[in-house]
């Protein structure tokens, strides 16, 4: 392409992507408006995260609970009492991942319309799953520690770049494991420091884990929560849905029985997904949303990027 047909091209794109841009972000607030979300995008805009409330239906709850259950006792290869388990049984925390073709109850929450449309004002239209896993959480460990999602300092801008959303599938509140949010952190830009982070009388997470402490040490230990941090006490079914720079963690859990949460982790759609894209090994899957085309963009199905010979496809701008 000469530099007179490059430069042609571009004026001719650039109007068509801006204008394009302007469409979907009007029907991402008509969306928002139409679904009753106005109060939670103005929560979105200060605090950086808003709670939407009853978002899943109690058998969605048991179905999603039952099925990372299954995952997890697979993992730990022992069963697991979800309302009685002890440290002993299942000590702190473990992520469960790629979730999102164990059970067709997580492709379904994926298309929740209230949390999606809150997300799409965060990221776009074209933003993709980058994962879909639960942070199964026993008794003791550590607390999960305070950060912004998978940004590196001097890397995060005003527009988020990634957004979570968590749903809650078993009571939140602090003995429980319930997950920490800090109102207005997303407009810090950067990660915490150890010092902005948990610790026990004035000793960091960092310091403590190199001192190699055993199980039943680590779970002796006090916690000191972070200054700012609001603790999530939400109900089964609700969802937290928060701009990528939030800063956020999690208590650890005091009592017996478990803490189970399903947390969707989106992207832009020009950034790597944490999850592998692409996977054709469940085709039923995406047959049975064949007509919901949104299901396809989440998957990664219509990404601008990845081409070969064939060139990029610019039907998104017409």
């Amino acid at each position: 392409m000469s530099e007179l047909s490059a430069q042609t091209s571009t004026e001719t794109t650039a109007p068509a992507i801006a204008s394009a841009a302007n469409a979907a972000g009007r029907r991402a607030l008509d969306n928002i408006d139409e679904l009753g979300l106005t109060d939670n995008l103005l929560e979105l805009e200060v605090q950086g995260y808003t709670v939407v409330r009853g978002v899943l239906s109690d058998d969605r709850i048991e179905r999603a609970r039952a099925a990372i259950l299954r995952r997890a006792e697979k993992e730990s290869r022992h069963s697991i009492d979800q309302n009685a388990a002890t440290a002993e049984e299942y000590n702190g925390m473990r992520y469960q991942h790629y979730l999102l073709f164990d059970d067709p109850v997580f492709p379904e929450i994926l298309l929740e319309p209230k949390p999606l449309a809150l997300v799409t004002y965060l990221l776009g239209e074209t933003c993709v799953l980058s994962s879909m896993g639960s942070h199964f959480r026993g008794p003791g460990g550590y607390p999960l520690g305070v950060h912004a999602d998978g940004i590196p300092d001097g890397c995060l801008t005003p527009s988020s770049l990634v957004a979570n959303c968590n749903y809650a599938l078993t009571p939140y509140s602090q003995e429980a494991g319930a997950l920490v949010l800090f109102p207005g952190s997303h407009h810090k830009q950067r990660q915490p420091t150890a010092h902005e982070n948990w610790t026990v009388q004035g000793r960091t997470m960092p310091e403590i884990m190199a001192e190699k402490l055993s199980q039943s040490e680590v779970d002796a230990l006090e916690w000191d929560v972070p200054i700012g941090g609001v603790t999530m006490n939400i109900d089964p079914g609700d969802a937290v849905v928060w701009h990528g720079n939030s800063w956020h963690g999690g208590w650890r859990r005091e009592v017996p029985g478990t803490r189970i949460n399903l947390a969707a982790y989106f992207c832009r759609d020009f950034m790597d997904t944490q999850e592998l894209r692409g996977d054709d090994r469940y085709p039923e899957v995406f047959e049975q949303y064949a007509n919901e085309p949104r299901f396809a963009q989440l998957l990664g199905e219509k990404r601008f990027n990845g081409w070969r010979d064939e060139g990029p496809n610019l039907g998104y701008v017409s």
